[in-house]
């Protein structure tokens, strides 16, 4: 019986790091960052991060100064910029954002810091803003 469990623990550690690419404490990134796998940022990022489809983790370590686009963003460390995801932005109890949010679900835990604007957009919504700002206009 002590057989399946050693057995299934390593193929989900297995999937978990395939999937997810890391950018350590020491490291620093200025540019763009783009790709088809979700990212996990325990160092600095300068520019914008643009991995749609995925997820990107900002580690509690992590110092991001670029707009981001990705399916879901969680924020443990600090961001200043954009955030734009197509499905949620999560904001945990230490993390920092100074910048405005484009989501379909949002959620903000006690202790963390957040200062922008939220724009909560239903599934399929794009680019409304540019309606309506040519509608004010006519």
């Amino acid at each position: 019986m002590s057989d399946p469990t050693p057995v299934s623990a390593p193929r989900n550690a297995t999937l978990n790091t395939q999937d997810q690419a890391t950018i350590g404490k020491s490291l620093v990134i200025k540019g763009e960052v783009s790709g088809s796998e979700s990212l996990y940022i325990d160092g600095r990022v300068e520019g914008s991060i643009n991995l749609p489809g995925n997820r990107v983790t900002v580690g509690r370590n992590g110092v991001v100064a670029a707009n981001v686009t990705a399916r879901e963003i969680v924020v443990l460390g600090k961001v200043r910029g954009n955030l734009n995801a197509t499905d949620r932005v999560d904001i945990r109890n230490e993390g920092s954002l100074t910048g405005d949010v484009i989501a379909q679900r949002i959620s903000i835990e006690d202790g963390a810091f957040f200062k922008g604007g939220i724009d909560i957009r239903k599934p399929g919504q794009k680019g409304d803003d540019k309606q309506e700002a040519s509608a004010a206009k006519a």
